[in-house]
This record gives structure tokens, sequence and C-alpha cells, in this order.
């Protein structure tokens, strides 16, 4: 017979309820089968997708190749980033692609004509996205246009925008080192260390504050063991990227020396921990979640569903600004394709992957980089073994599908078990 043991406000708890590593894994497993996958199928396709990769071409798991991941990467990720707060509404936004290129255009401008330094051309861009997204927000919140019709229109609008800003085709250089590092820099080994060190301590001690609240209200709390065995994961798989990203990545390194982890990997990660205490650990973040999964009913709750609209559109805008940035530093340079071709459909293909839910009310930022991370890998991966334009295009829409796919049957297999 399981003893039993009473908290205060909660319901009795049974020994086989108490938490554990073991009876989390259970209640992890319960919650797949009623249909909450959560990013269970970015993370499998993500590691079947590199095993097969390394079969095919021992090239991809180089040191080099890996690093390549991440800046090849980067831009598609910031923008996704920065969708998913547009579709945990239920919303889209076609236009993200291109106004990362308008974006990047008036980095580029000001940098090159005007001259301006490095931090107040990136302030210009990034206040150029807010206004993007307070216009767009507004005419779908205010007017009550369809956000499908508004930044379809704004798509169209931008390429043209892009094109008078690069005057008409002209290839605008990004020469500023400050921008060019960005994307073409590492961090010194050393410092890749700490990073890694603050990062899993920063972890850990989220993981004992949450524990330790929860334990002072009276409610169940992670035990040690469990919160350990996260830390530990994070810690093992951390570290190992670290020292593969250290290691010497150059043909000649008397030359010159390729070590360390990328520059963009921690603004990456500054962002995503950013965005996840918003969405996690504020009223916004709540009211998202609530407009998105019924707009009418947050409404009757005094949510203002208006300016919760307006400002996710504003924050999808900045972050495709700071992915402009730096798919401008990747480049070196700014021209009308910038933000084009299929940086879009990449962007919303990599939210979406990730396990943020089209239907609205369902998804993290950090799906947005689990799926950033398969988009990269396919792309990479296809390109090594020498496949074009045409095959990578085909396999991301069916990965892309697939997801959907998965979502959709998630959603009726959760409804039909009473969790929606």
């Amino acid at each position: 017979m399981n003893k039993v043991k009473e908290l205060p406000g909660e319901a009795i708890v049974t020994a086989a309820e108490a938490p554990s590593i073991r009876n989390s894994f259970l209640a992890y497993i319960q919650r797949v089968r009623g249909g909450d996958m959560g990013a269970l199928p970015a993370v499998l396709g993500l590691v079947v997708l590199c095993a097969v990769f390394a079969a095919a071409r021992p090239s991809f798991v180089t040191a080099i190749n890996f690093a390549n991941l991440f800046t090849q990467g980067a831009a598609v990720t910031l923008i996704a980033m920065g969708l998913v707060f547009v579709l945990l509404l239920g919303e889209i936004d076609l236009s993200a692609g291109f106004a990362s290129g308008v974006c990047a255009a008036v980095l580029a401008v000001t940098l090159a004509s005007a001259g301006l330094p490095w931090y107040v051309c990136v302030a210009a861009a990034i206040l150029t996205g807010v206004v993007i997204g307070t216009v767009l927000g507004s005419l779908v919140a205010k007017v009550g246009i369809p956000s499908f019709v508004v930044t379809l229109a704004a798509f169209l609008a931008f390429q043209g925008l892009v094109l008078v800003l690069v005057d008409e085709g002209t290839n605008i250089s990004v020469r500023d080192e400050v921008i060019v590092a960005i994307a073409n820099k590492n961090l010194p080994p050393w410092l890749g260390w700490a990073v890694y060190a603050a990062c899993v301590a920063i972890f850990a001690g989220v993981q004992l504050r949450r524990a330790r609240k929860r334990a002072g209200r009276g409610l169940v709390a992670d035990p040690l063991s469990l919160i350990a065995f996260r830390v530990g994961i994070l810690a093992l798989f951390a570290g190992l990227a670290v020292a593969a990203l250290n290691l010497e990545r150059s043909r000649n390194a008397a030359i010159v020396s390729l070590t360390g982890v990328p520059i963009v990997v921690p603004i990456i990660l500054v962002l995503l921990v950013v965005w996840t205490l918003v969405l996690r650990r504020t009223g916004f973040g709540r009211h998202l979640y609530a407009v998105g999964g019924n707009t009418e009913a947050a409404r009757r709750a005094g949510i203002p569903v208006d300016r919760i609209k307006i400002s996710a559109f504003v924050i999808c805008s900045s972050m495709a600004a700071i992915g402009g940035i730096v798919a401008a530093s990747r480049a070196s340079s700014v021209d009308p394709n910038t933000g084009g071709s299929s940086v879009l459909l990449y962007a919303v293909g990599a939210a979406v992957i990730g396990g943020t839910s089209l239907f609205g009310g369902k998804g993290r930022v950090l799906d947005a980089v689990l799926g950033g991370a398969v988009v990269a890998v396919i792309e990479n991966g296809m390109g090594l073994m020498g496949y074009g334009a045409s095959v990578k295009y085909l396999v991301t829409g069916s990965v892309l599908l697939l997801a959907a796919g998965v979502d959709a049957l998630a959603r009726k297999r959760a409804a039909a078990a009473g969790l929606r």
C-alpha cells in the first residue's frame, strides 16, 4: 500500500505519483500519448538527419562544418524566433523575410552613405523593424484586415522598398569590423568556456529556484535528482559542442587560426533566454497564449487583445531586423535578394517544424531554435551530398508538411482525450 503525503492546498499525492526521474519520464510518455508532442518530432528528426548525413558524408561531422551550421542557420533562426509570437496568436507574417531585407538595407545605407557609427546603424535597423511591426499589427488589430492579406501586401511592397534603398539593384558592401564580426568571427576559447559555465550555472539556478518556490508554496517540486539529471544533460551536450567548436578549423593554422564559438551563438542564446522569460514569466506572455487559445474569451476576460496583437507583430519585425543584420554580416553586403528567396519559407518552416502550432496557442521560442537547426542541417547536408536547390526544397517542404501533419493529428488526439 502506497503511503500518501498531504500538501497544503493540494490533492493527496501517492508515493507512485511523487516526482522522480522515473515518474517524470512516465508522465512525459503519457503526455505524448495524449497528443502533447512538444519538440519531440524536431529532436528525433534532428538526430536522424545528423546520423544519415554523417554516414553519407563524414565531412558533415567535422569541426569546420559544425561551426558552419551555426552561421548558416542563424538569420533564419532569429526570424523564426520572432514569428513564434505571431503564430501563437494564430496569425501569420508573410513579410518577415523581406522586412529583414529592408532593415538590413537601412543598416547598409546608414553605414556606407551616412557614415554613422555601427551602433547607431543597428539601432536604426531595429527601429525600422519596430515601425514595420507597429503598422502591420495596427492594420490587423485595429482595422481588422486578415494578417494573411496585410503581410502578403507588405511582402510585395517591401521587395520594392529594398530595391529603392539599394538603388535599383546595387550591391552595398558592409565593411564595419564590428558588424562583419557578428557572423564571421569567433569567441576566444576561454570565453566560450566561460559562456558555457554561465549557461549551465544559470540553468541550474533557475531550476533550483523554481523547485524552492514550489516547495515554499506547498506544491509538488522536482526532486534534486531530477534537477541534477537535467543540468547534467545540458552540461554534457553543451560541453561537447563547445569542445568541438574550440578545435582548430583552419587548413593552415600558421596563417590564420579558426577556433572558438561563433559570436552569433551567444547572441541567439541571450535572445532565447529573454524571449522565453517574456513568454513564461510575464503577464504579456500569459495573455499572448490566452489570445491565441481563444480570442473572444480573452477579450471578455479583460485582456487588451489589440495591444497584444500589435506587440506580437512588433516583436516579430524587430527579430526580423536582427536576422537581417546577421544576414548582412555573413554576406558582408546587402543586395535586392537579402531577405528574399527562401528566407521566409525557411523561417516559417523552422518555427512549425520545431513544434509551434499554426493554429495558435501552442509554441515556445525554443521551437524556432530546434526547427532552425533542422532546416540548417537539411540545407547543409544536402549541399555536402551534391544535391541542388530543387532537392533541398523538396526535402524541406516534405519535412514541413510532416511537422504540420503531426501537429494537426496531435491536436485531434488531444481533443479526443479531453485535453483541449
